[in-house]
């Protein structure tokens, strides 16, 4: 699996592609302009890449979504505070129908992390939440929801990327559980949903009861004795980029596609440069030339893409009405909103002081979050707001803050939590992004799980005084 650099397939990619026979393409925010192009794109690269395309995104809800132009579905962890898997499948099959409009086939989710360590940079509201029969039920809702909707589904990252406190963008992580507690914990939501599960994406993490050396990506015991053979897993395996720091700093392109097959993988995505690529290829076909890899093995590995690509085909469904799911998902959000050590709305028509990052720009994984000038606007039409935009938390001066009595309201918008607000005591905290942020600042709460315009609608509703938030906290404190 390869990435393309822009939003139309030009010649030269078009011949890359048909000249390697790739199969497979994950599209990204470059590749994304409208619904228009999304659709023209796919149906280019289905011409050139033919009947068993694979075209894939990572479309996961909340923070994940590349497209802007579609309804916001909400995030895992806002589907998980709602708790009504009824609710996660009506969204997940809307979520994956706004993919199947375009003629992409295979959507890169759901997460089935059980989010333990409130520590994790990478994750957070990726996931349902903390605890194995949440993740479990909405996961099964999730995968429910885009089979009906003709969107081959991916759980990921296998065997579980929730009790790091590293990113794998950035390093290689590792999770020391002994066995007994990886078959408690991060295995039992994978290894409950393999019968309805169509795929499966590893986690560039070292679990050392399972391969003191090899990441799970890299790993035959993780991949081939554990996934194969143990559980019986018979769908598609396809790695997480590699790309990605774990993989590319530790073992080099090439090299790491071939051990990554060698290990059990199906698919190799060989994102980036157009040399990464091309080192990726060689290797693999060097690989198979001098019987380093299993010719057997690569051609099972090319039936199961191809019934995957069979069953799901890339064919796009325009007579789709998208807005049609825009009340689905804005109920979604109101529903996941959550109250956290009582909090009580400033009163309509009073004074605020609303204290909230300047901006928050995309980063690995995410898009950009809401700034605070949008974020004062829209309080603007329940409250008089004097803003203090911060870029640095660090710099904020509480006491000033607070010294003419009037309410203030910190927003929290950023995928990290900030060391600087530990302790803070704003008169109330709205977290907007990472919901473990609630944990740092001592105030109360009210948490969206996400920063998207139908979290904030949610939010203003309550802030109004007609609504409730009726979401459970899917984590512990």
């Amino acid at each position: 699996m390869v990435d393309i650099p822009g939003p139309t397939l030009d010649g030269d990619t078009a011949a890359h592609l048909r000249r390697h026979g790739i199969r497979s393409v994950c599209l990204f925010g470059k590749n994304v302009q409208s619904e228009g192009q999304l659709r023209a794109l796919c149906a280019d690269l289905r011409a050139v890449m033919g009947e068993d395309a694979l075209i894939a995104l990572d479309h996961e809800g909340g923070a994940i979504l590349r497209p802007d132009f579609w309804p916001f579905a909400p995030s895992a962890m806002a589907l998980g505070a709602a708790d009504d898997p009824d609710l996660t499948r009506r969204s997940s099959e809307a979520l994956a129908r706004q993919l199947r409009a375009v003629g992409i086939n295979w959507n890169f989710a759901p997460v089935l992390d059980v989010n333990v360590n409130p520590a994790n940079p990478v994750i957070a509201d990726r996931a349902f939440g903390g605890q194995v029969p949440l993740v479990t039920r909405h996961g099964r809702a999730a995968l429910a929801g885009h089979d009906a909707a003709g969107v081959a589904a991916c759980v990921k990252h296998f065997p579980g990327h929730g009790d790091t406190s590293l990113d794998s963008h950035l390093t290689l992580p590792s999770v020391t559980r002994s066995r007994a507690e990886l078959d408690r914990t991060e295995f039992a939501p994978f290894r409950e949903l393999l019968p309805v599960t169509p795929a499966v994406m590893t986690a560039h993490v070292v679990y050392p009861a399972l391969d003191p050396h090899a990441p799970a990506t890299l790993s035959r015991t993780v991949l081939t004795d554990v996934l194969r053979g143990e559980w019986g897993f018979g769908g598609v395996i396809v790695t997480d980029s590699m790309g990605m720091k774990a993989i590319d700093d530790h073992y080099g392109r090439g090299e790491a596609g071939v051990l990554a097959v060698q290990a059990g993988a199906d698919l190799v995505m060989a994102l980036g440069r157009r040399e990464a690529q091309e080192q990726t290829l060689d290797a693999l076909a060097s690989a198979l030339a001098d019987g380093r890899l299993d010719g057997a093995q690569v051609q099972a590995s090319a039936a199961r893409l191809s019934a995957l690509a069979r069953r799901y085909p890339a064919r796009a469904d325009a007579a789709l009405d998208l807005r049609a799911d825009a009340p689905l998902f804005a109920r979604a959000w109101a529903q996941a909103l959550t109250a956290y050590r009582d909090p009580v709305a400033p009163a309509p028509g009073s004074r605020v002081r609303l204290v909230a990052p300047r901006r928050v720009t995309r980063e690995n994984v995410s898009e950009a979050s809401v700034d605070a000038a949008t974020l004062a606007s829209e309080l603007a039409g329940v409250y008089r707001v004097d803003l203090t935009a911060f870029d640095d938390p660090a710099q904020l001066d509480w006491d000033a803050l607070r010294a003419d009595g009037v309410p203030v309201v910190l927003a929290t918008t950023g995928r990290h939590r900030h060391p600087a607000l530990r302790g803070v005591q704003p008169d109330l905290h709205l977290a907007l992004y990472n919901p473990y942020a609630a944990l740092d600042v001592d105030a109360p709460a009210v948490l969206t799980f996400g920063f998207r315009p139908e979290a904030r609608a949610a939010l203003l509703a309550w802030l109004r005084g007609e609504a409730d938030a009726p979401g459970r906290l899917p984590f512990g404190t």
